[in-house]
């Protein structure tokens, strides 16, 4: 896992820089930094305006007593387009793009997750002497029916408009 993260720390950077000359011989200095910074604004504002409709669902959703799944994994996803959207270059404002958009996000969401989900965490892997501690994240993710009640401590005489004092 170290080497591959290494490969990538190395790799993405020099193909972002490769693109970038490219594109700046294509076109010129001037217009390709230009075309960089228009992207990162733009993909900013589509970041606030996918992130505000976001929390808007999982509002929706915890007041309709459910639990946002799909939600909180879609806001993981647009908090990843945000920091790909505002690293300089072509290909993480591509990948970037393809997690803001509604109509992909789905997609990538099932692909990655699904691979992620399924994986079986347990204390043996990371090297802790408790390797009878096993279980699927799965069950984090696939909530089917929640009994989730909501109860009112407040008494009948209570003053709604001013909270209790501490002092006795």
């Amino acid at each position: 896992m170290f080497f591959l993260l290494l490969l990538l720390f190395l790799a993405v950077p020099l193909a972002e820089i490769l693109v970038i000359v490219e594109v700046a011989q294509k076109t010129g200095i001037f217009e390709t930094i230009a075309l960089l910074l228009i992207v990162s604004v733009l993909g900013a504002w589509l970041v606030k305006s996918e992130g505000m409709g976001v929390i808007r669902k999982i509002q929706f959703q915890l007041v309709q007593g459910q639990i946002p799944n799909k939600e909180l994994l879609d806001g993981g996803l647009i908090l990843i387009a945000g920091v790909l959207m505002l690293t300089p270059g072509f290909i993480t404002d591509v990948v970037g793009l393809l997690l803001l958009f509604p109509l992909t996000r789905p997609i990538i969401r099932r692909l990655f997750f699904r691979r992620i989900v399924n994986q079986p965490f347990s204390a043996a892997r990371s090297n802790t002497k408790q390797s009878n501690f096993n279980f699927s994240r799965s069950s984090f993710f696939h909530v089917e029916n929640s009994d989730i009640e909501i109860v009112d401590l407040r008494r009948e005489d209570d003053d709604l408009r001013d909270p209790p004092s501490l002092e006795n």
